[in-house]
């Protein structure tokens, strides 16, 4: 199973996970190292905890709570009974948690599919296609102009997806010919 995840690892450009940041990733390490792996190549780490701590106050920042609100699924629930009879490598209880890691990532899915707009440090859908501009958040080429973004260095057209609701700006600063004499 180690060997698994690592190959997934070593081929990902970026790992969504719910907390995984202080919990799965780490330890994963951890028995990377214990069962002789080198570090799997760098990934973007997109951790979906991160983006609902940061951009709203739910009662509750648990993935259970999170994915009931935002109406894509409940988790199943489990008990330190099953995670015992899986150490002891009952077939039964394993089955049990193979179902429930398997909710886990069709929840997970459904939360990253709404939040796509509200994470900050997702990796940009547009350095792997040839189509042109699209959403960076979820490469979607089906976006509005939406006025403009101004900075220290320029004009840009300012963009908002019509399938993910993400806002992003062009690459290249308008062309502007508007200049103040000061004398």
């Amino acid at each position: 199973m180690l060997s698994k995840i690592h190959a997934l690892m070593e081929e990902a450009d970026a790992i969504i996970h719910y907390n995984g940041n202080r919990f799965d990733i780490p330890t994963l390490n951890r028995e990377f190292l214990i069962n002789g792996f080198p570090p799997p190549s760098p990934a973007k780490q997109i951790d979906l905890y991160l983006t609902v701590k940061k951009a709203f106050r739910f009662v509750s920042n648990k993935l259970d709570y999170v994915a009931q609100q935002l109406g894509v699924g409940k988790k199943h629930d489990t008990s330190f009974e099953l995670w015992i009879g899986c150490m002891n490598g009952n077939k039964k209880d394993e089955a049990v948690m193979e179902e429930y890691n398997r909710n886990d990532v069709v929840i997970l899915e459904g939360v990253y599919d709404q939040l796509k707009p509200w994470i900050k440090n997702h990796a940009n859908h547009g350095l792997y296609t040839e189509a042109g501009l699209v959403c960076p958040n979820c490469g979607s080429n089906h976006y509005q102009k939406r006025g403009f973004a101004f900075t220290h260095a320029g004009k840009y057209q300012r963009f908002q997806c019509s399938g993910c609701g993400n806002w992003f700006r062009s690459k290249k600063a308008e062309k502007t010919t508007t200049f103040v004499n000061v004398n």
